[in-house]
């Protein structure tokens, strides 16, 4: 298991990071797409990578913020695994598929808004990042800016009744 760093980040980072991701869920929300963003920093809070939902722009049902944002931050470090103290911010609880993503990534801190009860797998529904028969397990950080993400998601599915 990856050894996680003893500190958390500082809430000045993780605002940034929160902030970031909340700026692509408003981008995704400008597309028509479910209204969720994700942002990576590294470890001395550099940004990896940037990500909204892409599903209907890209036909791809597995085009979720945080997948893509995964992809794209191991594309800039040129590894699969993501540096040591990685921070992955997103608006809203990832997916089973996300949360595995996470864990195969390597990512010490994970930062999200609003919480999932249908399919979150990152402590609502099942609990994948913190699944002891896993071998890398990350911090999980819930409901950052929880109610600017939860309204954004609101606003959004009203807008489609």
């Amino acid at each position: 298991m990856a050894a996680i760093p003893a500190s958390p980040p500082s809430d000045e980072l993780l605002a940034r990071a929160m902030s970031l991701a909340f700026g692509e869920a408003q981008l995704a929300f400008a597309a028509d797409e479910v209204p969720v963003g994700a942002a990576i920093l590294g470890p001395d809070g550099e940004v990896l990578a940037l990500a909204h939902n892409e599903i209907l722009g890209l036909v791809d049902p597995t085009a979720h913020a945080e997948r893509l944002a995964l992809s794209r931050a191991a594309q800039a470090v040129g590894a699969p695994r993501l540096p040591k103290g990685s921070i992955l911010a997103s608006t809203l609880e990832p997916c089973a598929m996300c949360a595995g993503a996470v864990v195969l990534a390597r990512v010490d801190w994970l930062v999200f808004g609003a919480l999932d009860p249908k399919t979150g797998a990152c402590g609502s529904l099942r609990d994948v990042v913190q699944d002891h028969r896993l071998n890398h397990r990350c911090t999980v950080l819930p409901r950052v800016r929880e109610g600017d993400c939860a309204e954004l998601l609101t606003r959004f599915f009203r807008s489609k009744r």
